[in-house]
């Protein structure tokens, strides 16, 4: 059997690549998935959550989609604002292939798919959208917001997906005490479906 978990950073399982015909965007879209990364049999519950109740993004800026997959996020974020440069960040490679594929099927030349050491550290983003990886564990998980989230841009916000059951409203107390209060902002933005999309603000 195999040990193989979507945050994996190189699966060993077998690939089994397959398409998928979803709605991303307002836009009917055929992508490619597989085997060895998170939801490849299609768009999780608490993605969808998110890309239903987060705000439309700007038209234009430095965007992040922090756990990406196989990418609807960053392919969503990509589509609604082709001006916009698009990063998204993984440590499982498949999925970070899969991600370019279906970016270049969908022509979206803004989208930049990498290792999380890919981006060079001076970029600041405008927006970070994420259904974070909650089962990779605590010390982990407030380890890469602690050093992505500070690096929204002076005006800049993120949102996380979090399940209520799986510890959303312990991780914005957590974020609370973590992050400078006089520089950031955090809040619920909405509870949807067992689903709360934390905000978090920078001030400007």
């Amino acid at each position: 059997m195999s040990t193989d978990h979507y945050f994996t950073a190189q699966p060993a399982s077998p690939a089994e690549q397959r398409e998928l015909t979803l709605t991303l965007a307002g836009r009917e879209v055929t992508v490619r998935t597989a085997g060895g990364v998170f939801s490849p049999g299609g768009l999780d519950k608490g993605t969808a959550v998110l890309l239903q109740q987060a705000p439309p993004p700007p038209p234009a800026g430095t965007f992040l989609d922090l756990g990406c997959g196989w990418g609807p996020v960053a392919l969503s974020l990509g589509l609604m604002s082709p001006a916009a440069t698009v990063y998204a960040v993984d440590v499982n490679e498949r999925a970070l292939d899969l991600l370019r594929v279906n970016a270049r099927r969908l022509g979206l030349a803004n989208l930049h798919a990498s290792q999380p050491g890919g981006i060079p550290e001076q970029v600041a983003f405008d927006l970070v959208w994420s259904n974070p990886p909650i089962r990779v564990g605590k010390a982990v998980l407030h380890q890469m917001l602690l050093h992505w989230l500070p690096r929204l841009a002076p005006g800049g916000a993120a949102y996380l997906v979090v399940q209520k059951n799986l510890g959303s409203d312990s991780l914005q107390r957590w974020l609370g005490e973590h992050l400078d209060g006089d520089q950031f902002g955090i809040s619920r933005l909405v509870t949807d479906k067992g689903f709360r999309v934390l905000e978090v603000t920078r001030a400007r």
